[in-house]
């Protein structure tokens, strides 16, 4: 009996001493193509928003991207600095920001290249210097089509900004802008729609109108942006990032 209860007693303390298993930590930092939407109130979704679905449960994905923001924008409101604050050694952040810094438009969102390029060092070196790991993204194609049917890219010189701050930091990259765009123009100008806020009246009582948006995502398109970005991943061989994937 004395025996059973010194066993109970050592499981017991060893339960204790065990370290709590370490849970993974994903920032998500960028614009309304990856930000989190009510699925009770609209069919557009953000491609973060469905990222949880290829990775392990003990992974903390926080998804802070905001509509509307540039990287000028999102530093200049704080948002920035609110993700970095919460930043603990061996976090990943997510980068992708570039379709409302090349909105001339609204002054507070426009950024020109070299500016947007700054931010972006900016941003990989603020998340180095807590000891966390940077991946940085183009901005995901949009459904441009010219009058003939032919896909081009409408993100102009913002691509290439991304790849140079990139390789200026040594900070690993996934050109979101390409390989979603290729899978945009495989589908070809009618069949594309369905990735994006694009479809005919009738579909959703929260747009009876229908509506024509070729920037933001419906759930199969978000689902095959975090399926590209992911199959990416993997190809970057990157730990323990990629150990927590299913």
């Amino acid at each position: 009996m004395k025996a059973l209860l010194y066993c109970f007693i050592g499981l017991t303390l060893v339960s204790f001493m065990l370290p709590e298993k370490h849970k993974l930590r994903i920032f998500m930092a960028g614009d309304s193509t990856m930000q989190l939407y009510d699925s009770t109130k609209t069919p557009q979704r953000g491609w973060g928003q469905l990222l949880p679905e290829f990775f392990r449960e003990d992974v903390e994905i926080h998804d802070l991207a905001r509509g509307g923001r540039s990287t000028k924008s999102f530093i200049a409101e704080g948002l920035w600095l609110k993700l970095v604050t919460q930043l603990e050694k061996g976090d990943w952040v997510i980068i992708e920001f570039g379709h409302n810094d090349h909105d001339k438009r609204k002054p507070e969102r426009y950024t020109p290249p070299e500016d947007y390029k700054r931010n972006l060092i900016k941003m990989v070196n603020d998340v180095k210097a807590k000891g966390a790991f940077p991946i940085v993204l183009t901005p995901i194609a949009m459904r441009s089509f010219d009058k003939n049917g032919h896909y081009y890219d409408g993100h102009g010189a913002y691509p290439g900004k991304v790849k140079e701050a990139a390789e200026q930091t040594h900070t690993p990259i996934i050109d979101l802008d390409s390989i979603f765009g290729a899978v945009v123009a495989g589908m070809g100008m009618d069949s594309s729609k369905a990735l994006f806020m694009n479809f005919g009246p009738g579909l959703y009582k929260a747009y009876p109108q229908g509506r024509k948006d070729n920037t933001h995502l419906r759930a199969a398109g978000a689902k095959k942006v975090a399926a590209l970005f992911v199959a990416n991943l993997k190809r970057l061989h990157l730990k323990p990032i990629n150990q927590y994937l299913l």
